[in-house]
């Protein structure tokens, strides 16, 4: 943990304006820097060779990834948790945070198992057994939206989950896309569900680029509710009209003003994550973290 003295001083130099990169100062209250990669990015290459894949990841500058493999296989990338934690510790890399999903959506109509409504007590078993601190539920198929009513039976069920969550010592969160800021009955799903959840039980992980993308400010919500947003996707949009998803720096997010508000976030960690890439997914990632150690870290 960082010491009062460094944390003071780290402080005053913020408050007399001599620390040049804005995140400076939630950089200096982490024990370590970490930079993390949603490995979603790289999926081909982890479903081929997870082990030499983390290793590429930990070899450009990464030192977390958030997990997106777990639901339906009850596994962490073809490993069962200790396997998968071991493999992460050999690459020097922790993953604090892992993808889940909610399970209303079956496959071939059975229930899938590792989902929040579906062996959920298993699912944070494991979670806990690699060192998972946030437990994300992912995405909602178009099949598990519905109205503004079926939002607030989602908000009940997200409570719940982070009640199991809470007894092992992990934090349960809701990552977005851009359908929830679509209004209904002018109204915003995504508010629907920040008044409806416990803010203690429910924290979000935003994703940047969705919130953009949707036509909102990122930074605002961030001040209207402070501290619910302790995870980022770090995601960059490109300038077509297709706004499509590209290397972060090389966009039109303002990522320089948005890592100002670390601590409106309540922000812990934060994941480079690209949907799609213009050719091999690791020049990709090289390119964003370098932006990121130049820039924002």
């Amino acid at each position: 943990m960082t010491s009062r003295r460094s944390f003071l001083k780290a402080a005053t130099l913020a408050s007399t304006g001599f620390l040049v990169k804005p995140s400076a100062l939630w950089a200096a209250t982490q024990q370590k820097k970490y930079i993390g990669l949603q490995l979603y990015t790289v999926r081909d290459a982890m479903g081929q060779d997870p082990a030499g894949t983390l290793a590429k990841v930990a070899k450009l500058g990464f030192t977390a990834v958030e997990g997106a493999t777990y639901t339906g296989t009850q596994q962490f990338y073809g490993m069962n948790a200790p396997a998968f934690a071991k493999l992460l510790k050999q690459q020097g890399l922790i993953m604090p945070s892992s993808h889940f999903r909610l399970g209303e959506e079956k496959a071939n109509g059975a229930p899938v198992k590792g989902t929040m409504l579906y062996e959920w007590g298993k699912a944070v078993e494991d979670a806990a057994a690699v060192g998972v601190k946030y437990m994300v539920c992912a995405y909602l198929s178009e099949e598990e939206r519905g109205g503004l009513d079926h939002y607030k039976k989602l908000a009940e069920e997200f409570n719940k989950a982070g009640e199991t969550c809470k007894k092992a010592g992990i934090q349960f969160c809701y990552h977005n896309h851009d359908f929830e800021f679509q209004q209904q009955d002018g109204q915003y799903p995504y508010d629907i569900l920040l008044k409806n959840t416990d803010k203690d039980l429910v924290k979000m992980e935003m994703d940047i680029y969705w919130v953009t993308k949707a036509g909102l400010d990122p930074v605002k919500l961030m001040e209207q509710h402070k501290g619910r947003f302790p995870l980022w996707h770090v995601k960059d949009m490109d300038n077509t009209p297709e706004k499509a998803f590209t290397e972060v720096g090389n966009g039109t997010i303002n990522f320089k003003e948005i890592f100002k508000h670390t601590q409106d976030a309540g922000l812990k960690y934060f994941f480079v994550e690209q949907d799609k890439c213009p050719g091999d997914p690791f020049n990709s990632i090289a390119q964003s973290i370098s932006y990121i150690k130049k820039n924002l870290v």
